[in-house]
């Protein structure tokens, strides 16, 4: 099976334009003021999603918006997927659906097998996609955290789903090995520094992620 990828958390155009000619599938934009990949301004969001091409899919990260920012971030342009990493209930999830008319995706934080299976419970009739990230750290994605893997080993999940949590170009084989995740989705593993993409790894991200 080809695997894509999902490069989150871009804040310039050098960046944004790096992960499109990697071949990424999905772009992410940061809308949660405490990160570090925080795009605060409407121009700006509205700028970098410009120079994304059709056929490849720009996705707001959003952490328990209330309906005026998902107004005002929609009204950009910028956002074609909707991504919740916040504690947003199943009817939150369906009402932000039919609110914005955009897929929906629902991050799961995962740190123990039984987070797996309520998460798909919970979600899998209201969200388009699913993601699975580690639930450590300050922030709600971006840790540079890995959870158990073998936890989603051979699972079915019925919803098109992505991994995430300290995904870097060194580990992505493996991850996607002992998952068999279809998408897999990187921020802090293609920095420099924290909050600071890499354009260099983000091609060795792609590149690696290609070669599967």
């Amino acid at each position: 099976m080809s695997v894509e990828a999902k490069i989150c958390g871009l804040t310039t155009p050098e960046t944004v334009d790096a992960a499109v000619a990697g071949g990424t599938r999905f772009v992410g934009f940061n809308t949660y003021p405490p990160s570090p990949r925080y795009v605060a301004s409407n121009d700006v969001l509205k700028a970098l999603g410009a120079r994304v091409p059709r056929g490849v899919t720009r996705v707001g990260l959003f952490v328990d918006p209330d309906d005026l920012m998902l107004d005002q971030r929609l009204a950009t342009g910028a956002i074609d997927l909707v991504q919740l990493h916040g504690k947003e209930t199943p009817e939150r999830v369906a009402a932000v659906k039919a609110r914005t008319g955009k897929p929906v995706m629902k991050v799961i934080n995962v740190a123990a097998a039984s987070d797996v299976e309520r998460g798909i419970a919970a979600y899998a009739t209201v969200a388009d996609w699913l993601m699975f990230d580690a639930a450590v750290g300050t922030l709600p994605g971006g840790n540079a955290k890995v959870f158990d893997w073998t936890f989603l080993s051979g699972r079915k999940v019925p919803l098109p789903w992505l991994l995430a949590g300290g995904l870097t170009p060194d580990n992505v084989a493996e991850a996607v090995r002992v998952t068999g995740a279809p998408v897999v989705d990187v921020s802090s593993g293609v920095e420099s520094s924290r909050g600071v993409k890499s354009v260099d790894l983000i091609c060795a991200f792609l590149d690696r992620v290609k070669a599967l």
